[in-house]
């Protein structure tokens, strides 16, 4: 197949996005540099301050910093892996099984993707409280170990990237379904079930509403913990943007270790054909 290849055009196209894409962060870094005179002195500057190691560690001595990265580190990791594993079964059943209502309950499923979270807090509020559950993790995690989009795309996804002919032929091979699963349809879903991950693993990160109400101050993820730093009647925002700098690099990390797979996974995902 030949390769057309990209116009001047759209690569100044593309280096806008990027530049845009990082200005926010590069932005946070610059006033998380700086003292607060020197915000106020010059408020538009690009250039960092030589402040940052001395505000992050303010930030790590002024909130539960590292326990708040050690519970976002276990949350996000267990509903990353959770979601993945429970979505790329769940997709398996509904894209190559047959089963009776299949195609009513996954219209029931993505249905529920139009409920806003914010309509389900107080009853969950309330389970978590019949349970004894409130301020732990356990609150934060299993209400999340699977979710709908996450059903919807490993269904769409193993629908297209996994031939009815290779389950077919493990059948006549003797495979249970089960076996199927492991040895054929979770191999072709891979792509697909690391973009997933990935995605859940930075919207579990990032998810400040839900850890906030459940969770204890001392006890917080870090979104939660990074909303401690501000003070009711004064902001020290070299103090915030530090955190909200630390707060990302885990992110970078993820990214930068897996960007290649993610892009895989999204094209595979994407085109087919």
């Amino acid at each position: 197949m030949r390769r057309t290849q990209a116009s001047p055009t759209a690569y100044v196209f593309l280096l806008i996005v990027l530049l845009a894409s990082a200005f926010p962060l590069w932005w946070s870094y610059v006033i998380g540099s700086k003292d607060a005179a020197a915000i106020v002195r010059d408020p538009y500057s690009l250039v960092p301050g030589g402040h940052f190691l001395e505000n992050a560690s303010r930030v790590a001595t002024s909130i539960p910093f590292w326990k708040a990265m050690g519970n976002s580190v276990l949350v996000s990791t267990v509903v990353a892996f959770s979601v993945v594993l429970l979505s790329t079964l769940a997709g398996f059943a509904f894209a190559k099984l047959r089963f009776r209502g299949r195609a009513g309950l996954l219209v029931f499923v993505i249905a529920t993707m139009a409920v806003p979270t914010q309509l389900g807090i107080v009853p969950l509020f309330i389970v978590m409280a019949k349970l004894g559950w409130i301020g732990s993790l356990g609150a934060v995690i299993v209400p999340s170990l699977v979710n709908a989009f996450g059903v919807f795309w490993m269904t769409q996804y193993l629908g297209e990237a996994l031939p009815d002919e290779l389950i077919e032929a493990s059948r006549v091979d003797g495979a249970s379904t089960l076996r199927t699963f492991w040895s054929v349809a979770l191999p072709a879903a891979r792509p697909g079930a690391a973009m997933l991950g990935l995605f859940t693993f930075i919207a579990t990160w990032t998810n400040f509403f839900w850890p906030f109400i459940i969770l204890d101050p001392g006890n917080p993820t870090l979104p939660v913990a990074l909303q401690q730093l501000q003070a009711a009647y004064y902001v020290d925002y070299s103090l915030v943007l530090a955190g909200v700098v630390l707060a990302a690099i885990p992110l970078l990390i993820v990214f930068a270790v897996a960007g290649r797979q993610l892009v895989s996974g999204i094209m595979q995902g994407a085109v087919k054909g």
